[in-house]
């Protein structure tokens, strides 16, 4: 995406941000102040009156979405787009030379993340359907957590996570209106009930949030509820480069309004209820619904529709997640497919019945969407505090503001967060699932990563120079069998005149690979997105000649496509003849044959590792060997591809006590 198509404002660009952005925050009001009225209600007991409860939690409401989404994201976090690009691995390529250790805030927010897309479907959709349960023929059919709602809520969710795999460019269309529909819903239903009981703006005050947390001993840990109004601000960052800054800014002004107004008419309601304390079941949000006229069945379902929305957003933002993870290699190699030809849009089947599983298990566990709120919020705020600490780099170091301010600004997110990190620590309890959940994920990314380091520490490079005089020779020699017209290697040399030993030894030791052509082809991942581009060097004339893709983030290394595309046009260019050189085949036109070798390395038995690095390399290449080969994950055809097992030596056994003992040679 250009900077220029990146700060445009359109219609169509914003009613896009609504279906694709704002669907996670946007489905918020259906739970949250469910939570906060029924949790607040037995402070009661302690002297908290109906009036302070409701508007202490409309202020805190207010303010959250003003400190940690307007300020934080809306206004200061969407300025870090890497070329119109969003979302913490994002922003981790913007700032990743600026301090050593910054991959570990990247992959503790990617895990925490990758968390949320295991909750959110299940919470947005239960809190929509146990909607039904206002009517009074269903009251006794639909109860939260009951047989029929599970299974209800589980035919959705996995129809949801089946129908990933055909993309969502048909639907795509449909989002933005729905959820136009959906927010201007949320504020007329909110309008007149404000109208009806305009006392309930008193609760924008900052006075009644402050005096809510402080004059109540349990005030504050209201916090980890309040948080559930902000949670889909992390995932609106990750969404960035599907609409743009500008559209982002401005649709949020009317996505504010109709949230704010909501939690307003959801609080006058309550208020108007009289200081009694209301039934565990009821939720504001369906009480302020007209119940005739079947108004109440068409909030239902534009509730379950708004709640499929969300889902699918936060499902799709994984998919984008874990593709630049692969790419920043903090991710094993998985199967990547492209469903349409949105740009952008891809599909990752192992993350998906990964992340359905965990819906899955999730909707069993806590049955309801109350008790799923009671576990919601403590992942994003991890995940939030994690960005906090990249955003500060930006800040400093890539947009130069002085210390002062990027102090100021860092302290005023740090208060925020660390309160509501807090106030949701009480939900450890109710976490086991998820803390092992993303355990695994922040385990696999920091095993991958470190692996690689390690490997690539130990990984020997030779001076090209020095065997060019030896290829051009091999390749003149009739008597080694002819291995291919063209042999290909793919290299991990950043330097032109630098190879790696293995690729030496492949060529002349084992089995020494005769060919009228050597390409030596480089993938050099950019910080930038969607960078497509390559260099031609020819270390030799018409023999050795090296290939440099330099490709972003979000570029899938489709390399077999990419050659071709590099030989047609040196073909064009007279650079080129891939004729093949068999004079029975070369008379007939027919093109030259190419073969693709790829080096896969295992780990030797002549190790002597410490125990940290030998469980670290034991780890990767376990995990290496459940993910996708080298010559799947660059693209390559089978057909044309021959794989060779290298022992990996890392740590060479250095001392052997081995003694000869007898030596005889028998005159024949």
């Amino acid at each position: 995406m250009d900077k220029d198509h990146f700060k445009k404002i359109s219609f169509a660009g914003l009613l896009v941000t609504l279906g694709i952005i704002f669907g996670d925050i946007g489905t918020s009001p259906l739970y949250t102040m469910q939570i906060l009225i029924k949790e607040g209600g037995h402070m009661r007991v302690g002297g908290l009156t109906t009036h302070d409860l409701v508007l202490g939690c409309i202020s805190c409401v207010f303010w959250t979405l003003t400190l940690q989404t307007t300020f934080k994201y809306i206004l200061i976090t969407l300025q870090a787009d890497n070329k119109g690009e969003g979302g913490i691995f994002s922003l981790y390529s913007l700032v990743r030379r600026y301090g050593k250790k910054l991959m570990f805030p990247a992959m503790i927010g990617a895990g925490t993340l990758l968390a949320d897309g295991i909750i959110t479907p299940p919470i947005t959709v239960s809190s929509a359907i146990e909607g039904l349960g206002i009517y009074d023929k269903l009251k006794n059919v639909i109860v939260p957590g009951n047989d029929l709602v599970i299974q209800i809520v589980l035919t959705i969710i996995i129809a949801l996570f089946i129908f990933q795999r055909f993309g969502t460019k048909v639907v795509g269309g449909a989002f933005g209106p729905i959820m136009f529909l959906w927010f201007l819903m949320l504020g007329s239903l909110g309008l007149y009930q404000v109208i009806h009981f305009p006392k309930i703006l008193m609760g924008l005050s900052p006075y009644y949030g402050f005096k809510l947390l402080t004059a109540h001993p349990e005030g504050f840990m209201l916090l980890g509820s309040v948080f559930l109004c902000t949670t889909g601000a992390e995932a609106l960052y990750s969404d960035l480069g599907h609409c743009g800054l500008k559209n982002i800014q401005v649709s949020w002004i009317f996505v504010k309004t109709t949230l704010v107004l909501n939690y307003l008419g959801q609080g006058a309601w309550v208020l108007m209820q009289g200081d009694v304390k209301l039934p565990a079941n009821v939720n504001p949000f369906f009480m302020i619904v007209p119940h005739g006229n079947g108004f109440l069945l068409a909030t239902i379902i534009m509730a379950t529709m708004a709640s499929i929305i969300a889902s699918q957003a936060l499902i799709s933002g994984s998919f984008t997640l874990i593709s630049e993870a692969i790419s920043l290699n903090f991710w094993p190699k998985v199967k990547v497919k492209y469903p349409t030809t949105v740009r952008g849009q891809i599909y990752i089947p192992s993350i998906n019945w990964m992340l359905c599983t965990g819906c899955v298990l999730v909707v069993f566990y806590f049955k309801t969407s109350e008790n799923m709120a009671a576990a919601y919020g403590f992942s994003i705020t991890v995940a939030m505090l994690m960005t906090t600490i990249l955003i500060y780099y930006f800040l400093r170091y890539v947009k130069h503001y002085p210390l002062y301010l990027v102090s100021m600004i860092l302290l005023v997110f740090l208060t925020v967060e660390f309160s509501f990190f807090i106030a949701n620590i009480q939900k450890i309890v109710n976490l086991k699932f998820f803390l092992v959940f993303e355990f695994c994920l922040i385990f696999m990314m920091y095993i991958w990563y470190r692996a690689r380091k390690i490997t690539n520490r130990f990984l020997k490079f030779v001076n090209m120079k020095d065997y060019i005089t030896l290829l051009d020779d091999l390749s003149k020699d009739t008597s080694v069998s002819k291995f291919a017209t063209h042999a290909i290697y793919l290299t991990k040399a950043n330097n032109t005149f630098q190879i790696e030993e293995r690729i030496i030894y492949s060529i002349f030791s084992h089995k020494p690979k005769r060919a009228d052509f050597y390409w030596f082809v480089h993938v050099e991942r950019t910080d930038e997105p969607y960078t497509m581009e390559y260099t031609l060097e020819e270390l030799k004339k018409d023999k050795v000649i090296r290939v440099e893709f330099r490709l972003g983030f979000r570029v899938q290394p489709r390399i077999n496509l990419m050659m071709r595309k590099v030989l047609k046009e040196m073909v064009a260019n007279n650079e080129l003849d891939l004729s093949s050189p068999y004079p029975s085949l070369h008379k007939h036109n027919l093109a030259a044959d190419f073969i693709f070798v790829i080096l896969e390395t295992f780990l030797s038995t002549d190790n002597e590792f410490e125990v940290s690095d030998g469980f670290i390399l034991h780890s990767y290449f376990f995990l290496k060997h459940l993910s996708l080969s080298d010559d799947k994950s660059f693209g390559l055809d089978t057909s044309e591809t021959r794989t060779e097992k290298i022992p990996m030596v890392v740590a060479p056994i250095t001392k052997m006590d081995l003694k000869r003992t007898y030596f005889k040679i028998y005159e024949q």
